[in-house]
């Protein structure tokens, strides 16, 4: 399930595309949540507790969780599938968070993948994973980027958080563990991407085309031709629909991608059921204590194309989904 991949451009163009690869449609729609909001892990008084300090957009998955979005302060955050995830015990004793509430506390509250990596590194919480409503495990990695280009990935391994931090992490796929991935990765570097690289969808495989083509493909300060040359990366990196393993959710058909322009706070949204992509302009949004959360529809209205900003309509924010 998905790959994410950040591209690194002239005069501080910094853009990150990713895929959405699941084996059925995740019911996406796109909202915008304002600062101001009360929020908890979804796991009653147990929960963790905050008040968003950004506003931001995002894509949600089964009207449940965030999957992808991107906040008024030009952070990126991505949720995508690690089935050799293990969180905390059960009876860890600090505030709890679901995961699919993971990637929306993280644009609730920080603007720097600094800042995230500094709070997350205390541990002050603890994860709790939930069952997707298909009966697919939750288990899930968590990718932040931001305009300067810093990167940090974060894994649940053994029950400890361990956190990969570096410009240099541009890419993430799926299994296996991310310090894997770098090893596997470095066997096509030495080969060179322009002699051969591997072709299947398996995420291995998606790593190592990402990781060449978002350095190889147009480097340029244009917005326009940036998003476009992160767009191909990302369709190249898709894999067909109606291809799925049964027994491997991480290989599965791409439901959709997304593309977030940091710089120019531009985010993109493209549905493979869809003829056309949308975007919303950020810079446009009022994000104020409330202004109230605001829902664009996508499912069900596949025609739609195009800015899609002042589309949005006010609706009542979803409840993260949490264990029964």
């Amino acid at each position: 399930m998905c790959t994410r991949a950040v591209y690194l451009g002239p005069e501080g163009e910094t853009v990150t595309g990713r895929t959405m690869d699941w084996k059925e449609d995740l019911q996406s729609n796109l909202w915008i949540f304002p600062r101001g909001m009360s929020r908890d892990g979804g796991l009653g008084d147990a929960s963790l507790s905050w008040n968003s300090q950004y506003g931001s957009v995002v894509a949600s998955l089964y009207e449940g969780g965030t999957a992808d979005g991107m906040n008024e302060a030009g952070l990126v955050a991505n949720l995508l599938y690690l089935v050799e995830s293990e969180y905390p015990a059960d009876d860890d004793p600090r505030p709890a968070i679901v995961i699919s509430a993971w990637a929306q506390y993280v644009l609730d509250q920080f603007a720097t993948v600094e800042e995230a990596v500094s709070e997350l590194r205390k541990e002050t919480f603890r994860m709790v994973t939930v069952v997707a409503p298909n009966g697919a495990a939750g288990t899930v990695h968590l990718s932040l980027s931001d305009p300067s280009g810093d990167s940090a990935i974060f894994e649940y391994i053994g029950g400890e958080l361990k956190i990969h931090h570096g410009r240099q992490h541009q890419v993430m796929t799926n299994s296996p563990v991310f310090d894997e991935q770098i090893a596997l990765n470095k066997y096509w570097q030495q080969i060179g991407g322009t002699v051969m690289l591997p072709g299947t969808n398996r995420a291995a495989d998606r790593f190592a085309r990402a990781s060449f083509y978002i350095n190889a493909c147009t480097q340029t300060a244009n917005p326009r031709e940036a998003a476009a040359s992160v767009f191909s990366v990302m369709r190249n990196v898709s894999v067909p629909r109606g291809i799925s393993t049964p027994d491997q959710p991480n290989i599965s058909s791409t439901i959709w991608r997304t593309v977030s322009d940091q710089k120019h706070k531009i985010y993109f949204y493209e549905d493979t059921a869809s003829p056309g992509m949308v975007w919303v302009d950020l810079n446009q949004i009022d994000f104020s204590p409330g202004s109230g959360t605001r829902k664009l529809t996508l499912v069900g209205n596949y025609n739609l194309s195009g800015d899609q900003t002042d589309q949005f309509q006010p609706a009542e924010p979803y409840p993260f989904m949490a264990p029964a």
